[in-house]
Protein backbone atom coordinates (compact mmCIF):
# COMPACT_ATOMS: atom_id res chain seq x y z
CA UNK A 1 0.00 0.00 0.00
CA UNK A 2 1.27 3.47 -0.86
CA UNK A 3 2.22 5.40 2.28
CA UNK A 4 1.73 9.09 3.06
CA UNK A 5 5.47 9.55 2.68
CA UNK A 6 5.52 7.99 -0.78
CA UNK A 7 2.51 10.07 -1.82
CA UNK A 8 4.46 13.20 -0.89
CA UNK A 9 7.03 12.30 -3.55
CA UNK A 10 5.62 13.42 -6.88
CA UNK A 11 4.09 10.64 -9.01
CA UNK A 12 5.60 7.89 -6.85
CA UNK A 13 4.07 4.53 -7.71
CA UNK A 14 3.99 1.54 -5.42
CA UNK A 15 6.73 -0.08 -7.52
CA UNK A 16 8.95 2.98 -7.20
CA UNK A 17 8.39 3.13 -3.45
CA UNK A 18 9.49 -0.48 -3.10
CA UNK A 19 12.58 0.29 -5.19
CA UNK A 20 13.31 3.25 -2.90
CA UNK A 21 13.08 1.03 0.18
CA UNK A 22 15.37 -1.61 -1.35
CA UNK A 23 17.88 1.03 -2.44
CA UNK A 24 17.88 2.72 0.96
CA UNK A 25 18.57 -0.68 2.52
CA UNK A 26 21.45 -1.19 0.08
CA UNK A 27 23.01 2.13 1.05
CA UNK A 28 22.91 1.06 4.69
CA UNK A 29 24.31 -2.39 3.89
CA UNK A 30 27.22 -0.79 2.00
CA UNK A 31 27.85 1.40 5.06
CA UNK A 32 27.73 -1.69 7.29
CA UNK A 33 30.54 -3.27 5.27
CA UNK A 34 32.57 -0.02 5.40
CA UNK A 35 32.53 0.60 1.68
CA UNK A 36 31.71 4.32 2.02
CA UNK A 37 33.72 7.50 1.44
CA UNK A 38 31.96 10.18 3.55
CA UNK A 39 29.22 11.67 1.32
CA UNK A 40 30.95 10.67 -1.92
CA UNK A 41 30.44 7.55 -4.07
CA UNK A 42 26.95 6.61 -5.08
CA UNK A 43 24.43 3.87 -5.78
CA UNK A 44 21.52 4.12 -8.19
CA UNK A 45 18.47 2.08 -9.14
CA UNK A 46 16.33 2.29 -12.27
CA UNK A 47 12.76 3.44 -11.59
CA UNK A 48 10.47 0.51 -12.50
CA UNK A 49 8.12 1.15 -15.38
CA UNK A 50 9.21 4.75 -15.94
CA UNK A 51 10.80 6.42 -18.92
CA UNK A 52 14.57 6.17 -18.41
CA UNK A 53 14.84 7.58 -14.89
CA UNK A 54 16.82 6.47 -11.87
CA UNK A 55 17.05 6.97 -8.13
CA UNK A 56 20.27 8.18 -6.53
CA UNK A 57 21.28 9.60 -3.15
CA UNK A 58 20.55 13.18 -2.22
CA UNK A 59 24.04 14.63 -1.91
CA UNK A 60 25.04 15.13 1.70
CA UNK A 61 23.19 12.21 3.33
CA UNK A 62 25.52 9.64 4.87
CA UNK A 63 24.96 6.09 3.68
CA UNK A 64 24.17 4.67 7.12
CA UNK A 65 21.28 7.13 7.56
CA UNK A 66 19.71 6.80 4.10
CA UNK A 67 15.92 6.57 3.91
CA UNK A 68 13.59 5.98 0.99
CA UNK A 69 12.60 9.65 0.94
CA UNK A 70 16.26 10.74 0.80
CA UNK A 71 16.59 9.34 -2.70
CA UNK A 72 16.25 11.65 -5.67
CA UNK A 73 14.58 10.64 -8.94
CA UNK A 74 16.29 12.15 -11.97
CA UNK A 75 16.14 11.67 -15.72
CA UNK A 76 19.04 11.01 -18.05
CA UNK A 77 19.59 14.75 -18.46
CA UNK A 78 20.06 15.23 -14.72
CA UNK A 79 16.70 16.93 -14.12
CA UNK A 80 14.93 16.16 -10.86
CA UNK A 81 11.53 14.70 -11.71
CA UNK A 82 10.05 13.66 -8.37
CA UNK A 83 8.63 17.00 -7.27
CA UNK A 84 11.25 17.49 -4.55
CA UNK A 85 13.19 20.59 -3.67
CA UNK A 86 15.49 21.61 -6.54
CA UNK A 87 18.25 22.46 -4.05
CA UNK A 88 18.44 18.80 -3.03
CA UNK A 89 21.07 18.02 -5.64
CA UNK A 90 23.07 14.97 -6.57
CA UNK A 91 26.78 14.36 -6.92
CA UNK A 92 27.81 15.58 -10.39
CA UNK A 93 30.30 12.75 -10.91
CA UNK A 94 27.65 10.31 -9.77
CA UNK A 95 25.28 11.60 -12.44
CA UNK A 96 27.92 11.18 -15.14
CA UNK A 97 28.74 7.59 -14.25
CA UNK A 98 25.24 6.34 -13.48
CA UNK A 99 23.41 8.09 -16.33
CA UNK A 100 25.88 6.58 -18.80
CA UNK A 101 25.18 3.03 -17.71
CA UNK A 102 21.43 3.34 -17.22
CA UNK A 103 21.09 4.89 -20.69
CA UNK A 104 23.15 2.21 -22.44
CA UNK A 105 22.33 -0.97 -20.50
CA UNK A 106 18.61 -1.67 -20.32
CA UNK A 107 19.39 -4.93 -18.50
CA UNK A 108 20.87 -3.00 -15.55
CA UNK A 109 18.59 -2.15 -12.63
CA UNK A 110 21.25 -1.07 -10.15
CA UNK A 111 24.73 0.52 -10.30
CA UNK A 112 27.18 0.69 -7.36
CA UNK A 113 30.39 2.72 -7.29
CA UNK A 114 32.86 2.62 -4.39
CA UNK A 115 36.19 4.14 -3.30
CA UNK A 116 37.48 1.57 -0.81
CA UNK A 117 41.15 1.35 0.15
CA UNK A 118 41.49 -2.14 -1.31
CA UNK A 119 39.57 -1.25 -4.46
CA UNK A 120 41.66 1.86 -5.08
CA UNK A 121 44.86 -0.10 -4.37
CA UNK A 122 44.09 -2.78 -6.94
CA UNK A 123 42.87 -0.16 -9.42
CA UNK A 124 46.32 1.44 -9.22
CA UNK A 125 48.20 -1.82 -9.84
CA UNK A 126 49.37 -2.39 -13.41
CA UNK A 127 47.89 -5.88 -13.78
CA UNK A 128 44.61 -5.10 -12.06
CA UNK A 129 42.76 -7.96 -10.38
CA UNK A 130 44.90 -11.10 -10.33
CA UNK A 131 43.36 -14.62 -10.50
CA UNK A 132 44.81 -15.56 -7.14
CA UNK A 133 41.70 -16.23 -5.03
CA UNK A 134 38.40 -18.03 -5.43
CA UNK A 135 36.66 -14.68 -5.05
CA UNK A 136 38.74 -13.18 -7.87
CA UNK A 137 37.92 -16.08 -10.20
CA UNK A 138 34.26 -15.06 -10.11
CA UNK A 139 35.37 -12.21 -12.38
CA UNK A 140 37.87 -14.09 -14.53
CA UNK A 141 37.43 -12.83 -18.09
CA UNK A 142 34.36 -10.92 -16.95
CA UNK A 143 35.78 -7.65 -15.70
CA UNK A 144 36.04 -4.33 -17.51
CA UNK A 145 38.74 -1.68 -17.01
CA UNK A 146 38.36 2.06 -17.52
CA UNK A 147 41.39 4.37 -17.59
CA UNK A 148 41.40 7.34 -15.26
CA UNK A 149 40.39 10.66 -16.85
CA UNK A 150 40.11 12.82 -13.73
CA UNK A 151 36.99 13.41 -11.62
CA UNK A 152 34.05 12.21 -13.73
CA UNK A 153 32.55 15.62 -14.52
CA UNK A 154 32.94 15.53 -18.31
CA UNK A 155 29.81 14.09 -19.92
CA UNK A 156 31.91 13.00 -22.90
CA UNK A 157 33.40 10.31 -20.63
CA UNK A 158 30.07 8.49 -20.55
CA UNK A 159 30.63 6.90 -23.95
CA UNK A 160 33.99 5.50 -22.85
CA UNK A 161 32.61 4.24 -19.52
CA UNK A 162 29.95 2.27 -21.38
CA UNK A 163 32.47 0.96 -23.93
CA UNK A 164 34.85 -0.25 -21.24
CA UNK A 165 32.14 -1.91 -19.15
CA UNK A 166 30.92 -3.72 -22.25
CA UNK A 167 28.69 -6.72 -21.40
CA UNK A 168 30.26 -7.19 -17.96
CA UNK A 169 28.66 -6.77 -14.55
CA UNK A 170 31.75 -5.27 -12.90
CA UNK A 171 34.56 -2.91 -13.76
CA UNK A 172 37.69 -1.47 -12.20
CA UNK A 173 38.07 2.28 -12.66
CA UNK A 174 41.84 2.71 -12.87
CA UNK A 175 43.36 4.84 -10.08
CA UNK A 176 39.83 5.42 -8.81
CA UNK A 177 37.78 2.52 -7.47
CA UNK A 178 35.24 -0.18 -8.26
CA UNK A 179 31.95 -0.35 -10.11
CA UNK A 180 29.34 -3.11 -10.20
CA UNK A 181 25.93 -3.46 -11.81
CA UNK A 182 23.10 -5.95 -11.63
CA UNK A 183 19.76 -6.91 -13.07
CA UNK A 184 18.52 -6.37 -9.53
CA UNK A 185 19.69 -4.64 -6.37
CA UNK A 186 20.53 -8.05 -4.94
CA UNK A 187 22.73 -8.97 -7.89
CA UNK A 188 24.55 -5.63 -7.88
CA UNK A 189 25.37 -6.11 -4.19
CA UNK A 190 26.59 -9.64 -4.87
CA UNK A 191 28.95 -8.27 -7.52
CA UNK A 192 30.40 -5.41 -5.46
CA UNK A 193 30.75 -7.53 -2.31
CA UNK A 194 32.81 -10.27 -3.96
CA UNK A 195 34.84 -7.82 -6.05
CA UNK A 196 35.71 -5.89 -2.90
CA UNK A 197 36.63 -9.10 -1.07
CA UNK A 198 38.81 -10.19 -3.99
CA UNK A 199 40.64 -6.86 -3.86
CA UNK A 200 41.14 -7.14 -0.09
CA UNK A 201 42.60 -10.63 -0.47
CA UNK A 202 44.96 -9.48 -3.22
CA UNK A 203 46.27 -6.51 -1.24
CA UNK A 204 46.95 -8.70 1.80
CA UNK A 205 48.53 -11.51 -0.23
CA UNK A 206 50.90 -9.10 -1.96
CA UNK A 207 51.73 -7.37 1.31
CA UNK A 208 53.05 -10.68 2.69
CA UNK A 209 56.02 -10.50 0.32
CA UNK A 210 55.99 -14.21 -0.57
CA UNK A 211 55.78 -15.49 -4.13
CA UNK A 212 52.16 -15.82 -5.25
CA UNK A 213 50.75 -19.11 -6.52
CA UNK A 214 48.12 -18.72 -9.25
CA UNK A 215 45.76 -21.53 -10.34
CA UNK A 216 46.32 -22.93 -13.86
CA UNK A 217 44.27 -21.56 -16.73
CA UNK A 218 41.82 -24.45 -16.95
CA UNK A 219 40.99 -24.15 -13.25
CA UNK A 220 40.46 -20.41 -13.56
CA UNK A 221 37.98 -20.89 -16.39
CA UNK A 222 36.24 -23.80 -14.65
CA UNK A 223 35.79 -21.86 -11.41
CA UNK A 224 34.38 -18.88 -13.25
CA UNK A 225 31.81 -21.14 -14.92
CA UNK A 226 30.94 -22.69 -11.54
CA UNK A 227 30.01 -19.23 -10.30
CA UNK A 228 27.17 -19.19 -12.84
CA UNK A 229 25.47 -21.76 -10.61
CA UNK A 230 26.76 -20.48 -7.28
CA UNK A 231 25.51 -16.98 -8.17
CA UNK A 232 22.09 -17.99 -9.48
CA UNK A 233 19.24 -15.53 -8.89
CA UNK A 234 17.83 -17.75 -6.15
CA UNK A 235 21.12 -17.86 -4.23
CA UNK A 236 21.77 -14.15 -4.70
CA UNK A 237 18.26 -13.25 -3.51
CA UNK A 238 18.62 -15.53 -0.48
CA UNK A 239 21.90 -13.83 0.46
CA UNK A 240 20.39 -10.36 -0.02
CA UNK A 241 17.42 -11.13 2.24
CA UNK A 242 19.86 -12.32 4.90
CA UNK A 243 22.20 -9.35 4.53
CA UNK A 244 19.34 -6.87 4.70
CA UNK A 245 18.66 -7.98 8.28
CA UNK A 246 22.03 -6.49 9.26
CA UNK A 247 20.59 -2.99 8.96
CA UNK A 248 17.56 -3.53 11.15
CA UNK A 249 13.85 -3.31 10.59
CA UNK A 250 12.61 -1.82 7.34
CA UNK A 251 10.68 0.83 9.26
CA UNK A 252 13.98 2.62 9.90
CA UNK A 253 14.79 3.20 6.23
CA UNK A 254 11.50 2.63 4.38
CA UNK A 255 10.13 6.02 5.37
Amino acid sequence: MTTKTSMAIGHCTEAEWQARCELAALYRVVAHFRMTDLIDTHISARVPGAAPQFLINRYGVLFHEMRARDLVRIDLDGRRVDGGEPDDGVNAAGFTIHSAIHAAREDVACVIHTHTAAGIAVSAQHDGLLPLSQHALKFYGRLGYHDYEGIALDLDERERLVRDLGPHMAMILRNHGLLAVGRSIAQAFDQIYFLERACQAQVQAMAGGAALRLPPEHIRARTCRQYDIASSDAVVDLAWRSVRRLVGDASSYCC
